[in-house]
């Protein structure tokens, strides 16, 4: 048998065994195409030869430890920039083997594979006689492990961890992706059994407060409102509900209210089988409401075995108000502030004030008191008296209840739109202590960054913000922009691909869905993929669209997709539907305006807008 000197790389994917129990399908499609695009290539362009395959891992030779070092750096690079890829531990070994006719055998493979089982989840780990070729050859710095005592080797073998140089957001995902799989959930609109139309707002009330306290939990993925309430008022099966949002498991329940009391049913499905996994029935006083929701959240953790800590729990018991009428008025409120249109942002306004002239101790009533005036200063007022007054309510909630997250971040939005960064990410960064999964937390920090320019910044909050919601379509959409603009070419292709089909799926349900559309044809215009995007953006065009945000974002994907004519027709119809002049300065350098800015007619828009608003 021949003997010889080789640089051998062993790789494993990290979590393989846990993967294949959730999805055996999936998992195999995506080994099967990281090595097809990813791994063969990538080791065929550093002269590297794979002698075996092992389930989920490879062995590979090179005649140098450079090539093989280089070559695992980059597989690790590539791999950690993929949204919701695979994640390898690789290790790197040069020493004598033992070649027999294809395979290869001895202790320079064992060291090897060893030094594969010790690496850190996205990284790189060499063995001493590896890195004594390698260093200051490759673009990597290294972290010396010290000497270690590997499984069935008798002589100890010194261990350098390669740093694998990566963005910001790069080296979270790869933080995220070594973490354990969150159980996915849709908690779908409750059903309105009071025979009242007007009764809705109470159901799907109730139905928001489960998935908001699900939604604290960190061992559970949550499918968003926007998502699940789609289906509202639909002939719905179970199964396809699940297949459709990427939920393994699905609640559905009904609220039939009649005088001073409630009945509340809810149940717990198994997304795969369609079998019930818990179900209850609670007939209570309305005063009795917010201890029925946490017994159904309760029930719900408990029947997934999920692990809920006590902060979570804390929060999940949290009683917000003694006064009922105050807690139906915030419930009203609260469904229109959803609607985020200038008519429905005046009525909530009014509800929540009443809400707390009911109860003046009230701290959520004054954060969502103060989201719709902040929501009324950022897209359809340039009256400062809105955040003045955004920052009077969003303080008085901070001061009644200092450990409410939701204050906290209304804090942080009010002082953001009065120009007070600083106060402004403070207050955010508190309202994550206090509650890690807060969507509005992440999605407001996004803000800052990107309007301070910070677009690496700004790709971890809005992948984040993705994360909590992964449905989400409008933080997949700012977090495209963002990858875009830092150049991540291969991130991109993947967030728009799962914007796009998040896009898809919510057109299925309302083919009327405007943010769908036009992140459909972000999507495409990211993938360089112009031509797929046009239909998309006639399909916006037919619905006519008066909301400022739409015609606005229509305005700068017609722009990027390089029709200069409809991105200044959308443009005015955006200033004329009531655009505040203050995101006039977003304009003149958001960079999907950029082949817009160049004509002309832009600038008599601007001046236009400016006169507009004096």
């Amino acid at each position: 048998m021949e003997r010889r000197l080789a640089a051998i790389l062993a790789a494993d994917i990290v979590g393989y065994s846990k993967l294949m129990e959730q999805d055996e399908t999936g998992t195999l499609s995506s080994l099967k195409t990281h090595r097809v695009e990813v791994f063969d290539p990538i080791v065929g362009k550093h002269n590297g030869r794979i002698f075996k395959l092992i389930g989920d891992g490879a062995l590979v030779e090179f005649a140098s430890a450079v090539d093989a070092v280089k070559c695992a750096i980059e597989i690790q690079r590539h791999l950690i920039r993929v949204e919701g890829g695979l994640v390898l531990r690789v290790g790197v070994n040069l020493g004598d083997v033992i070649v027999d006719g294809d395979d290869m055998y001895g202790d320079g493979v064992n060291i090897a594979a060893r030094l594969e089982s010790i690496a850190k989840p996205g990284s790189v780990c060499l063995s001493g006689t590896a890195y004594d070729m390698v260093s200051g050859k490759v673009d990597c710095e290294f972290e010396n492990g010290g000497t270690r005592r590997l499984k069935n080797l008798s002589k100890p073998v010194r261990v350098y961890h390669c740093k694998i140089g990566t963005s910001d957001y790069s080296r979270k995902r790869a933080e995220e992706q070594g973490q354990t799989e969150r159980r996915s959930i849709a908690i779908l609109p409750f059903s309105n059994m009071s025979g009242d139309l007007e009764q809705e707002y109470f159901s799907d009330g109730i139905t928001e407060d489960i998935i908001t306290d699900l939604s604290k939990v960190s061992e559970l993925l949550v499918i968003s409102r926007n998502s699940t309430f789609s289906y509202k008022g639909q002939a719905i099966k179970i199964q396809q509900v699940s297949a459709d949002l990427g939920a393994q498991y699905v609640v559905e329940g009904s609220v039939r209210r009649s005088g001073n009391r409630v009945r509340v049913t809810a149940q717990l499905i198994d997304g795969a089988s369609g079998g019930h996994l818990w179900a209850e029935r609670y007939d209570r006083e309305l005063l009795d409401v917010f201890e029925v929701q946490d017994d159904v959240t309760r029930n719900i953790v408990d029947a997934l075995k999920v692990a809920i800590a006590p902060k979570e729990r804390r929060a999940i018991e949290r009683v917000p108000t003694r006064n009922f009428d105050a807690y139906d008025l915030c419930l009203q409120g609260r469904n229109l502030l959803y609607e985020m249109n200038r008519k429905n942002l005046y009525k909530a306004r009014q509800l929540f004030e009443n809400a707390v002239e009911l109860d003046p101790n009230y701290a959520l009533a004054f954060s969502g008191l103060a989201d719709c005036e902040s929501t009324i200063f950022q897209f359809y007022s340039s009256d400062e008296t809105f955040v003045e007054a955004a920052i009077s309510n969003s303080s008085k909630a901070v001061q009644l209840d200092p450990d409410l997250p939701e204050a906290h971040a209304s804090l942080g939005l009010a002082h953001f739109l009065q120009g007070d960064f600083d106060e402004a990410k403070a207050e955010l960064e508190r309202a994550l202590e206090l509650d890690p999964m807060l969507y509005e937390a992440f999605w407001h920090l996004g803000i800052i960054s990107l309007t301070q320019r910070d677009f690496e910044s700004a790709a971890v909050a809005y992948s984040k913000a993705s994360k909590v919601r992964g449905d989400d379509l409008q933080s997949n959409m700012m977090l495209m922009n963002c990858l875009s603009k830092l150049g991540l070419e291969v991130e991109l292709t993947s967030i728009s691909l799962k914007a796009l089909a998040i896009a898809e799926r919510r057109l299925k349900l309302n083919t009327t869905d405007a943010p769908a559309i036009y992140v459909g044809a972000f999507a495409y215009i990211h993938m360089n993929r112009v031509e797929e995007a046009l239909p998309w953006l006639r399909h916006a065009e037919e619905i006519k669209s008066a909301d400022p945000r739409t015609t606005y974002n229509l305005a700068c994907a017609f722009s990027m997709a390089g029709n200069v004519d409809k991105a200044i027709e959308f443009m005015e119809q955006s200033i004329q539907a009531g655009r505040p002049v203050r995101m006039l300065d977003w304009a003149l350098y958001d960079p999907d305006l950029e082949l817009t800015r160049k004509d002309p007619r832009f600038d008599e828009l601007i001046e236009a807008w400016r006169n507009k608003a004096k």
